[in-house]
């Protein structure tokens, strides 16, 4: 039997994002083990109402030559932050509705919007799941969000906070952590050999991302340890007014990035919330000690004074007492480092994958 999965993305994204790199993850693990994989974008922005020919026949034909003319530039292309397999497909669709939409054995939703559209599909179209990668009220009206998660749809999460709010909605999921590349990302340089006042950080303008906090923190630990440096990397421009002490690194490939992530001592992730911390796990494979807010999505791998030292979410001095201790305590800092690199390797795209196929084909 043909095994076929359409994974259904909002929208195409031309920058890095952990979540669009998940599906990505998946779809070249699952096109190896000799699936036909399938990403799914639309043209039309989901919530958009999609014109009809016959009031709407300008706006229409403008549509379709604009569809054209994007799926000919090849637009949705994650190259050259991730490398897909040439074996995936990537359909580039007018719209979600039925008659636009490609036949598989299994459609997956990777996002709320994208769930409401999924749920309206006819059977042939696929059996269908949803995987959810984080509370995605921060991204839409809660009512609706929320809704999303009472679909008819095989709910697949990704940590054990989300499994906990499907439960105290009565509604039945699969537990899937998130997997690591690690031949992406591991250890070149030992962390003894690295300045213990060399910090890292993600930056991000979406205020739940708290790189407000983040550097806020960095701030206060060096007025107590003047000898601290901090890099940061991200894909907008640098925050205005950078002191000389931080270094700002904008969209650094996956090489610099590994280098970045191997000269820093210490990694500060001091989000509001995180689906799964992807860059603080990429941090631990590279021997980081790891500094994170005490969230869901950091709790899979962030035991505190085990794995990480964690401290309460828009709290900056809490933030800074942890970087200042683990600074202050080579042996410290040494043995967070190393149990968090041991605990992290658990977390293969092997063992994900194998679990997410058992759920794909439990539904075709």
């Amino acid at each position: 039997m043909e095994k076929s999965v359409s994974f259904v993305l909002p929208t195409p994204y031309a920058g890095p994002s952990g979540g669009f790199k998940v599906v990505y993850e998946y779809a070249n693990a699952l096109v190896a083990r000799g699936w036909i994989v399938r990403l799914v974008y639309p043209y039309i922005l989901i919530g958009e109402a999609v014109p009809r020919l016959a009031s709407e026949p300008l706006t229409w034909m403008r549509r379709r030559v604009g569809h054209a003319w994007r799926s000919a530039r090849n637009s949705h292309n994650p190259a050259p932050w991730f490398q897909l397999d040439r074996r995936v497909e990537m359909c580039w669709v007018y719209s979600l509705e039925a008659a636009d939409f490609p036949e598989a054995g299994a459609v997956v939703a990777t996002w709320w919007e994208t769930a409401e559209y999924i749920s309206r599909l006819p059977r042939e179209k696929g059996e269908k799941s949803y995987l959810i990668q984080s509370l995605e009220t921060w991204g839409g009206p809660e009512e609706r969000v929320m809704r999303t998660w009472k679909l008819p749809l095989h709910k697949v999460v990704i940590a054990k906070w989300l499994a906990a709010i499907a439960d105290e909605l009565g509604e039945a999921c699969t537990y899937v952590p998130n997997g690591l590349d690690f031949s992406a990302f591991g250890v070149d340089v030992p962390l003894e050999r690295r300045p213990g006042t060399r910090l890292l950080m993600l930056y991000h303008e979406n205020a739940i991302k708290g790189s407000a906090d983040g550097l806020r923190a960095a701030e206060l630990a060096r007025q107590r340890v003047p000898a601290l440096e901090l890099d940061l990397f991200g894909t907008p421009p640098a925050p205005p007014g950078l002191p000389s002490w931080i270094n700002y690194h904008r969209n650094p490939p996956q090489k610099e990035l590994r280098s970045l992530y191997n000269r820093a001592a210490i990694f500060v992730s001091p989000s509001w919330i995180e689906g799964w911390g992807l860059p603080a796990a990429e941090a631990m494979q590279c021997g980081c000690a790891l500094v994170a807010t005490d969230i869901g999505g950091h709790r899979e791998f962030a035991m505190d004074g085990k794995t990480a030292l964690v401290a309460p979410p828009r709290q900056p001095e809490a933030l800074a007492d942890c970087i200042v201790r683990l600074v202050g305590d080579d042996k410290l800092r040494a043995a967070i480092a190393q149990r968090g690199n041991e605990y992290i390797q658990q977390f293969t795209w092997e063992r994900a994958t194998k679990s997410l196929e058992r759920v794909l084909l439990s539904e075709t």
